[in-house]
Formats: C-alpha cells, structure tokens, sequence
C-alpha cells in the first residue's frame, strides 16, 4: 500500500494523462548467478529452457512430476534455494518450515543430490576464502574474512556463510550499478525525458512522459540483460503504471 504513496512528476490524483512510473526488476539474479559459477548442469538447464526453478526444485524433492507439485511444495523449495544461498541449516529451515529437523535435512540432503555442483561450490568457496583470507566477486571486488580463523564457531560459521554469499549478492549489486551507468548513458543518448529514480535492491524505478514509455521499457530491458554475459539468460520483468503500486 505504500507503494501507491510514490506518483511519478506531473501526474494528476486521478490518474490523468502525464508521467508514468516504470519498474524494472531482475529475475532471481542470485540463483541466476550460483547456476552461472557452480556450473550445475540441472540449474543451468532450468534457466536456459525458462523453466520454473522452484517448481523443478520441489519436484526433484519430492518424488513429484512439475505437474503434480503443488502451492505448498514450491514454496517450501523456494525456501531452500535462497536459503542455500545463505548458509541456511536445517535447524533454521524446520523451524521456519515447521518440520522436523530429520525431515529440513532430507531435503537439504535431497537438494543437493539434484544440484551436486552448487554443493560444490559452497565447499570450494569457503576452501579459497580460508587459503587466501578473502571471497571476491565475479567483478574482482574483495571482501576479506579474517574471521574464518575464529576460535569462536559462532563467528566462523557466520564467515563462512559470508565466503559463500559474497560472491552471488557482491555480484548482483555490482552487475545492477552497472546497468544504471549503462542506462543512464542510453537514456541521455537517447535524449530522452525519462530520469532513472531509485535502486532498490535488483530494482530500478524511473519515471517517464507517457509517450516515452514503450520505448524506455524496452530500452531498460535491453541495458539490464545485457549488461554481462552469463551461461544462463539474464531476464528482467518491467512494468508501468501511474504509481509504484501498479508498476511494481
């Protein structure tokens, strides 16, 4: 609801003829990005053929044809792929699940049966940052973890998550920075009206005259999935609407 509060210049309270607001939103960029490094053939392939990652997911876990996946199962998958990417154990999934810890680990265990790569990759991300002191992003940017070495297991568990995270979220934020640059440059090549507005997160919100809509859609679309080249399509949903609300 507060999303409506936010109108774009120029616009009546009626919703008249005028500015338009445009929401341009990445589509599960870090998962993305972790089919992209782990080189999982399974995740890869779920991407490039446009599939539904967390419905894929629940099938693999449970037994299930995609079909025969329901509400519940997939979002019980989708927990685990983005918890995955934050070290989630299975104490914390069952809890948010409300499941049991035997039952969280199956489904860990069952996850990366199917993703063995991804399993993979948190092993050798840790490894390297424990050898080298740091993680880095696929842009080279360093974040060091001296407190891989901790005494304290709480501390060097919380690094270790950091080690695997570091790579997937430094990323995103980085390739999203890039894309603004990239747009924005468009935009004024373009001699465009519109204004790039806000980032929020893998978000960009701009603010366009109505008859420059059409265009800055497909112009932002192009900017933000090409901004770098990846083994699985970068894909990006935009939206319009007289507030934040409708364009989100």
């Amino acid at each position: 609801e507060i999303r409506k509060a936010f109108v774009p210049r120029d616009n009546s309270p009626n919703g008249g003829t005028g500015w338009k607001m445009i929401s341009a939103d990445y589509s599960q960029i870090e998962l993305r990005l972790m089919a992209d490094m782990s080189g999982d053939s399974n995740m890869r392939e779920a991407f490039v053929n446009n599939e539904d990652i967390h419905t894929k997911t629940a099938a693999q876990i449970f037994g299930l044809e995609q079909s025969e996946v329901e509400p519940e199962m997939r979002y019980r998958a989708k927990a685990i792929n983005f918890g995955i990417l934050y070290g989630m154990s299975s104490y914390r999934l069952a809890r948010e699940q409300g499941i049991s810890n035997e039952e969280a680990q199956d489904f860990i265990n069952a996850y990366f049966n199917y993703f063995p790569a991804v399993n993979q990759f948190i092993a050798n991300q840790i490894a390297f940052a424990r050898d080298n002191g740091y993680t880095e992003t696929m842009f080279g940017r360093r974040r060091y973890l001296p407190e891989l070495h901790s005494d304290n297991q709480r501390i060097r568990q919380n690094a270790e998550n950091i080690a695997i995270n570091t790579p997937l979220q430094g990323t995103a934020a980085e390739l999203i920075k890039v894309a603004m640059i990239n747009l924005n440059n468009n935009l004024e090549k373009g001699g465009f009206e519109a204004k790039l507005l806000l980032q929020i997160h893998d978000e960009l919100v701009l603010e366009a005259p109505e008859q420059e809509v059409e265009k800055i859609k497909q112009t932002v679309k192009n900017c933000m999935e090409n901004t770098m080249k990846l083994s699985v399509p970068l894909v990006v949903d935009v939206q319009s609407g007289d507030n934040w609300y409708e364009a989100h």
